[in-house]
Order: C-alpha cells, then structure tokens, then sequence
C-alpha cells in the first residue's frame, strides 16, 4: 500500500508540471517528439522516490486556437529505499485560448504496474491560466 501512495504522489506532480509545459506550447507547433522527464518528491524533508517518464508523442494544432498532444512509453518508477520498476505509461491533453490572456487546459494520464496487486493508476486534471 505504500508503494501505490508513493506512486500516486508521483502521478500527481508528473500532472502539474505536463499542464504547465502544455500551455506554454503555441499552436503552430506540430509534429512527433520525444520527452524524457523526472519528477521527484518529498514528504517535508523525506525523500520518497522519483518517476522517470521515456515518452515519444505528437502534437498538433486544432484548428486556429486549441492544440492538442499524445505521448505513450515507459516509466521508471524508483520509490525511495525500494526497488525500481519500469512500467507502461502515457498521457494526453488540450489546450485552448479562450481569449488572447486565457487559456484553459485538461490532461488524462495512466501508470500501470509490473505488480499483479497493484491496481494502474489513472489521472486527470483541469486548470485555467491567466497571462498578464
């Protein structure tokens, strides 16, 4: 049960900083990538582990004010004093320019588990950003 808190933790902050990097893309941009990420986290002063993500996607614009992208992979998930797995991974969002200073934007995600007893975990989130 504490590796699947640890992991969720992880899931969470892998959710903040994706809608952070998806709304800073425009929607001209389009095309396949690759992106490698880690996300750390900790509990006050106590480490709790890392989740690296090894993703190849795409990205594209929907038409003149949304965009859109799809990444799939692996994960390598490292919980602290634990021993590391690497399981199947990915994530898809939206972004859209509501006006010229607002965006609103929504991401779905999934982390499976090389762990017959551990359920995948599954994510989702919306947000709003205002640009001054």
């Amino acid at each position: 049960a504490s590796k699947t808190n640890e992991v969720k933790q992880m899931i969470k902050s892998v959710f903040a900083a994706t809608a952070a990097l998806s709304m800073s893309a425009g929607a001209a941009l389009a095309g396949p990538y690759v992106n490698v990420e880690t996300n750390a986290g900790w509990t006050g002063g106590d480490y709790t582990g890392a989740t690296t993500d090894l993703h190849v996607g795409y990205e594209g614009p929907v038409g003149e004010s949304a965009a859109y992208y799809v990444q799939v992979g692996a994960s390598v998930v490292s919980p602290d004093g634990g021993e590391s797995d690497t399981v199947p991974s990915g994530k898809a969002g939206l972004s859209v320019a509501a006006t010229d200073a607002l965006g609103v934007y929504g991401e779905i995600s999934f982390l499976g588990s090389g762990d017959a007893d551990v359920d995948r975990g599954y994510g989702g989130k919306l947000g709003v950003k205002y640009s001054f």
